[in-house]
Formats: structure tokens, sequence, C-alpha cells
């Protein structure tokens, strides 16, 4: 009796506890809140472009081949890489304007265009012009943070947002020692850190700050939301209200879950945004700094407060924070010198991936003519028989037979059989197979 009790009570706990747990359904819901009003505008503007990518990809690879040219089978082993499926030469050949393929000793090769290599240097150009810039960008990231100091491997997953060059650090720090210097305590690669060695007072100055010092006026953010958004425009007037928090002030005076922690994590964030090519960021990346910046664990759900200032999309199912006062519409208000080159190879690539489909179409199109004539000729050499039976046979099963709607089926199954023994279908490399990509 005593041994059926404690069955029925650990039954009943394993109950309570199977029901206690939450749901896959509870789960979900709450990942489904993890978003914000969608934006059509915003949407647009974080669209992006993988074919862009994968091309900007495949142009820093032909860069550092030797003569910078890449043998097809070495851009072939790096398509794994580039999450890629099917044969590179099918994937070039869309782009003509970008790519220029050609046959050497029985092996394809592949090197820019003209008009690639001439943005290529117009890229570099800008990044010899945008160098003292990239000097204030890096003094003010290590100025935000909370020992002045920065691992390398972290900001090399942002380096392309805020437009640095991949060489930034053998670029960047020799030139600058009085001011920057790397630091590895731990003597892995993994743990090199920047180091920040001379606060600079001129640069500890905010985007809001800036912009309010031309103004004559007390820093504050903007709120761009429609007018129709009374509640979420409420609560931004109210936070607004708060003193502002510059993000370059040491975090170690304020208490944790206070407005003004809030109010300088908000400042952060912001003038993070501020200093990218694109003023937007990954949000996964950028909580890789959570403890430099000192930021919350829970960041998503702090963005997520301030819709007047920030725009969070899962676009993509990756989860991004836009700047809304950095866009009209769906285009940016400044664009970085670097944004208008990057957008011309954009441009270099749609025109010939234009270029390509449409020569792609008049191939289909004489395909198709042929098809239609050869279908046509066995029609006649089919008529051509069956009068010359009904002739030898005095009788007219030819034409009830083309008049019976099934057996007239029939006919054309067969004509089709016939037109495509009569041309069968031919590897074509204008046709290949990553055209779903």
């Amino acid at each position: 009796m005593v041994a059926g009790n404690r069955f029925l009570q650990t039954l009943a706990c394993c109950y309570c506890r199977l029901y206690s747990q939450p749901s896959p359904l509870y789960h979900f819901r709450n990942f489904s809140l993890w978003s914000m009003k969608k934006d059509p505008d915003l949407e647009s503007a974080l669209s992006r472009n993988r074919r862009w990518i994968v091309n900007n990809q495949i142009k820093n690879i032909i860069l550092r081949c030797p003569n910078q040219v890449a043998p097809l089978k070495h851009l072939q082993k790096k398509f794994k890489s580039l999450d890629l499926q099917g044969k590179a030469l099918n994937w070039l050949k869309k782009y003509p304007c970008c790519f220029e393929v050609y046959l050497e000793n029985d092996e394809y090769h592949c090197r820019l265009t003209k008009q690639m290599m001439h943005l290529v240097e117009e890229e570099e150009s800008v990044k010899d012009m945008q160098e003292p810039i990239f000097v204030q960008k890096l003094a003010k990231l290590l100025m935000m943070s909370t020992n002045r100091r920065l691992n390398v491997t972290k900001l090399n997953e942002l380096k392309h947002n805020f437009g640095f060059p991949d060489d930034y650090i053998i670029r960047i720090l020799p030139k600058h020692p009085e001011m920057f210097r790397l630091v590895n305590n731990g003597w892995r690669k993994s743990s090199m850190e920047v180091e920040l060695l001379a606060w600079k007072p001129d640069l500890a100055v905010s985007s809001i700050e800036a912009s309010a010092r031309k103004q004559g006026m007390e820093p504050c953010f903007s709120c761009s939301l429609p007018s129709t958004w009374i509640k979420s425009r409420q609560r931004f007037e109210e936070f607004n209200a708060i003193p502002y928090v510059s993000p370059y002030l040491n975090p170690r005076s304020l208490e944790e879950g206070t407005k003004e922690m809030e109010k300088r994590i908000v400042s952060i964030v912001h003038e993070l945004l501020s200093l990218t090519l694109w003023k937007k960021l990954s949000i996964v990346k950028l909580g890789h700094f959570k403890k430099e910046f000192v930021l919350p664990e829970k960041l998503n759900v702090l963005l997520l407060k301030h819709p007047g200032v920030f725009y969070v999309s899962n676009k993509y199912q990756i989860y991004t924070i836009l700047l809304r006062e950095a866009y009209d519409g769906s285009e940016l208000i400044d664009k970085d010198p670097l944004v208008i080159v990057k957008n011309k190879f954009g441009e270099l690539m749609q025109e010939g991936l234009h270029e390509y489909n449409q020569r792609r179409r008049l191939v289909n199109l004489e395909k198709k003519k042929k098809g239609m004539n050869l279908m046509k000729s066995e029609r006649r050499k089919l008529g051509s028989a069956e009068n010359s039976d009904q002739d030898n046979n005095g009788d007219n099963l030819g034409v009830f037979c083309f008049s019976d709607p099934a057996c007239n089926e029939q006919s054309l199954g067969k004509d089709f059989a016939a037109a495509s023994a009569a041309n069968p279908r031919r590897a074509d490399n204008l046709n290949g197979g990553m055209d779903s990509s």
C-alpha cells in the first residue's frame, strides 16, 4: 500500500513538472514578439543583396591572388566557404561587367574587368583620403569602452560596418604610436587588444551633442515616428525629458537599472550606429561588446522600448538595429564616400546581370523557335504520310482520327516526342545551375 502511494506521488510530481514547463508555443510567441511594427521603407533599406555580398568577397579573393588572377579551381574551392553550390564558371559568367573569364593552357582563369579595376582604385583612393576619419572612429570606439581597450577579434567582426580597411591595424596603429598600441597579455592571437594611450577631449563629443551645438540647444534625441503613434510618442517625450547622458561618460558613476543608466545605453548605441557606414548593426554582433560598453543582458528588450530612435528588424532572420533619423524613407540621408563607391559596384553588378539575362532570354527564344519549326516540319511529314495512306487505302480513318479529341491528343504527344528526339537538350553555360541562388 505504501509503495503504491509513493508511486502515485512520484507520478504526480512528474506530471506537474511536465506541464509546468513553458510549451513550444509559448516560446514561439515570445520569439514572435521580438520584433517591431514593420516599416516598408526601412525594410527596403535593410534588404541585403546576397549576390552583392558574394561578389564583393569574390573580388577580394581575386585581388589577393598573384597578378590578381585566380584559377577557376581556386575559386571553386572557395565557393564552399561562400555557402554557394554549383559551378563557379556559371556564376561568374552571370556578371560579365565584373569578372572576365578566359581559357589559358587548358585551364580557366578569372580576373576583374577594367570597369571593376577602376572602382577598386577609386575605393582605395577614398580609403587613403579617409585615413584621418578611421583614426577618429577607432579612438571614439576605444573612448566609449570602460578600460579604453577593445579586442581585435571582436573589432574585426565590425570593421566593415565602420568602413575600416582589412589592414587597419597595420595601416593606422604604426602611424599613431602616441594614440594607440597593441596589447597581448594572454600571448594568444585571440587575446590581442587595441589600447588608447591618449584621451582626446575634442573627440569625446557625440553626434547628438555636435548637432545640438550647431543649433544652439540642449542635446536630445529626435523622434522619427509617424504622428499616428501617439502612445509611443508620449513615452518618447517622457524619456527625452531626462537629461542627456554622454556615451563617453564613465558608467561607473551611474547605478544599474536607473533611468540615467538607460539614457546612457541608448546614447552609446546611437553613437555606435552613427559611426557605421549604413547606420545599422547586427544586434548579435553588438552583443559581443556587452562587457566593454556596459550593455545589458537583455539589450533587445531595451531597444524595442525606443522605437522613436531605433528600428529593429528580423529580416532574413538576422536581428538588425537601424538608426531611424539617418533615413529619409528608404534612402540614407548622408552617404559616406565609401558608400557611394560601393553603390557603384552594386550598379555595375546589376548591369552585368541584366546583360546576362537578356542574352539568356534571346537564347531561349531561339531554342523555342527551332522547336516550333521542328514541330511544324514533323506535322507536315505526318500529314503527308496520312494523306498517302488515305489515298492507298481509300478510307477516311485519318480524318476521323484527327477530329477525335482523344486521338488528336495522342498524335500531338507523338509529335512532341519526335521533336524532342530530333532536338535533344544541349548543355549551355548560360543555363547553369546557379539561378536559384
